[in-house]
């Protein structure tokens, strides 16, 4: 979503967010991450002036008055953005990909199923449905390095063990990731 992404390229405004908009966007991010609650507050603090950016592609940017802090795009679900995650880092569910997917994903490859379920890679004992957004850790690794979404269930995942198991949406060193405001 974000490989070729250039700030002065993209970007096609940015407005002032209102408050009301704020506190729907607050109580639809508790909705959508339940372990963000305790944080909600820390990452968006109730008199902190937020921005909304529009960029091409229907790509959504809600930001502080330095740094991005979530995205979307189109009606989708928010995601938080990796430096975000890396602050927050249990905001998230959680997957770790194997030592021999990890250049693949920096790259923007989306992670196939054989990287998530070989030695060294980790699914959670709990099933994460479709579509569900997970943080993707690599082994070795104590930050995340890249957000994406699933495109099959975990149970699905182990089972099938073939074909795309997660979209990559924001990965480290993306053009979100390299993005001034």
């Amino acid at each position: 979503m974000f490989k070729k992404f250039d700030a002065k390229e993209n970007i096609v405004g940015s407005n002032q967010m209102k408050s009301s908009i704020q506190r729907a966007i607050k109580n639809k991010l508790v909705e959508t991450y339940p372990n963000i609650e305790p944080y909600i507050n820390d990452i968006i603090p109730k008199k902190m002036s937020l921005k909304i950016t529009k960029c091409s592609d229907h790509v959504e940017l809600i930001s502080s008055e330095t740094e991005p802090l979530f995205f979307k795009k189109r009606d989708g679900q928010y995601y938080p953005t990796l430096r975000l995650l890396h602050m927050y880092p249990d905001i998230m569910s959680k997957v770790q990909v194997d030592k021999g997917a990890i250049k693949f994903v920096l790259s923007g490859a989306h992670i196939m199923c054989p990287g998530l379920t070989s030695p060294g890679a980790w699914l959670p004992e709990d099933a994460i449905d479709t579509d569900t957004p997970v943080s993707i850790y690599a082994e070795g690794k104590t930050h995340a390095l890249a957000i994406g979404h699933t495109k099959m269930s975990t149970s699905d995942i182990k089972s099938v063990n073939k074909g795309i198991g997660i979209d990559n949406v924001h990965y480290l060193n993306d053009g979100l990731w390299r993005i001034n405001l």
